[in-house]
């Protein structure tokens, strides 16, 4: 749905079983996991994101959207 959890963002922190709450009309996504758990978590990670040097993968990672943007990429966008 959005590349946030393949970079790092708060979605890579998300388990099997926590709750997540949507709003369409706020275009809100939350994860409903306390601050202290997810700091936990982040400590706990590992990961080292490498940006994809060329191409379609590199073309994504840099212009896709976010889940409260539409998922698209951003040169597609209205002016």
């Amino acid at each position: 749905m959005t590349p946030d959890s393949a970079s790092g963002g708060p979605l890579c922190l998300v388990k099997t079983g926590d709750r997540i709450r949507l709003s369409v009309k706020q275009r809100r996504i939350d994860l409903i996991v306390d601050d202290a758990e997810l700091k936990r978590r982040s400590a706990e990670s590992k990961r080292t994101v490498q940006p994809p040097a060329r191409g379609y993968a590199r073309l994504y990672a840099q212009e896709i959207l976010g889940a409260d943007q539409g998922c698209d990429f951003a040169f597609l966008k209205p002016r």
